[in-house]
């Protein structure tokens, strides 16, 4: 396998990266030049992670040497979505047990042995997952020393809103486990890594940054299920991109989850694709609907209606934070499909077909190039 690195990697950010290839039982040649470096990876790599490595902020790029449909590597290639069992997990924590945490909660509960504790703002929720199965007691935030505090959970998974997720962390920072893995579920990142980053290195706990790609049209935990995250993408956001240690914990520790893939990354280019890839499909989709014309659509409309619309029934509480929060990436790509937008609008009144034409061909030919057909 061959990792080509990005020219700014410094040379302990490189030491760490080996380091753990090695560990793995690999050998490493780097070979550095004046316009690339190169980490050559020796061993057998059909078990490693490609995608993982490849999306770690100082690798440019990843090619396996390697044919990844030998036989033999297709039984290692299964074991890539982390071990549960070689993370010593006993007891999880979930806080807030709405459709995130809830979902979080069953999955533990049904895929592994570990104790399942929950806190919840709304006590009646928490007693009822706990009915439900998908809890073994209730999470207590102060250290009662029972067995079913904070400072006996080894992962602690936070699913609240965006500031109150900053709160928590900070309110019972010196309840946490020493040496626990935090993980939060908000939707933005700057924030919340730099605020909580110092204070879990302030009390020995570590905590990493986290968003699950996965969601349903409505919330609460009545909508939670075991399987919501299967084949998602996990983003997280450790402090430091290139511990491979620590992906590979939080790897076995989210493996009962069954994500489709764990993507590491920075909390500003998190923020900035989320604006993209999920902020503006919320507005666009809230704006679509407020046409006159949606209230007529009953018996004209199919698919394309139906995509367009999914998302512009939204929680505006929840909504309103995040899109206020990252309101400097949300605005340029607000800008920016404004003034295609305007292209369109531009050809139709001009009555300029081929410039018509070409546009939308433009749009054709870049979803191709980024998506295929």
């Amino acid at each position: 396998m061959i990792a080509i690195l990005e020219n700014n990697a410094t040379d302990d950010q490189i030491e760490k990266l080996t380091d753990w290839f090695e560990e793995q039982g690999f050998k490493c040649q780097l070979s550095r030049g004046e316009f690339q470096t190169i980490l050559g990876i020796i061993g057998d790599t059909s078990r490693l992670d490609t995608e993982l490595i490849g999306s770690l902020d100082i690798v440019k790029s990843v090619t396996r040497i390697t044919d990844p449909k030998r036989k033999d590597n297709q039984k290692s290639l299964r074991s890539k979505d982390g071990d549960f069992h070689r993370s010593g997990i006993k007891t999880v924590g979930i806080i807030g047990l709405g459709l995130i945490g809830g979902s979080f909660a069953k999955a533990f509960k049904e895929n592994t042995s570990a104790r399942v504790l929950g806190y919840n703002r709304t006590t009646a929720t928490t007693h009822f997952a706990i009915m439900d199965g998908a809890l073994d007691g209730e999470l207590s935030l102060d250290d009662k020393q029972d067995g079913n505090s904070l400072s006996d959970c080894d992962l602690v998974i936070i699913s609240l809103y965006n500031q109150a997720i900053i709160d928590f962390v900070k309110d019972n920072a010196k309840n946490f486990k020493k040496g626990s893995l935090v993980i939060d579920a908000g939707g933005l990142k700057r924030r919340i890594c730099r605020e909580c980053f110092p204070v879990a290195s302030e009390n020995d706990f570590i905590f990493v940054g986290g968003h699950p790609m996965a969601g349903k049209k409505f919330s609460g935990y009545k909508y939670s299920t075991s399987k919501l995250f299967k084949d998602s993408s996990m983003i997280v956001v450790p402090d430091e991109s290139y511990d491979m240690f620590l992906i590979e914990r939080i790897k076995d520790a989210l493996a009962p989850c069954n994500f489709g893939r764990i993507t590491v990354t920075s909390a500003d280019k998190h923020d900035q694709m989320i604006a993209f890839t999920s902020e503006m499909a919320h507005i666009v989709s809230n704006a679509y609907i407020k046409s006159p014309t949606a209230r007529e659509h009953l018996g004209f409309s199919a698919g394309s209606y139906k995509d367009m619309t999914r998302v512009a029934w939204l929680n505006e509480d929840m909504w309103t934070e995040i899109f206020m929060e990252n309101k400097d990436n949300l605005i340029y790509e607000l800008d920016t499909i404004i003034k295609y937008l305007g292209e369109y609008k531009t050809a139709l009144e001009t009555d300029d077909p081929a410039f018509l034409h070409d546009i939308l061909r433009d749009g054709k030919l870049a979803k191709e190039e980024v998506d295929g057909i």
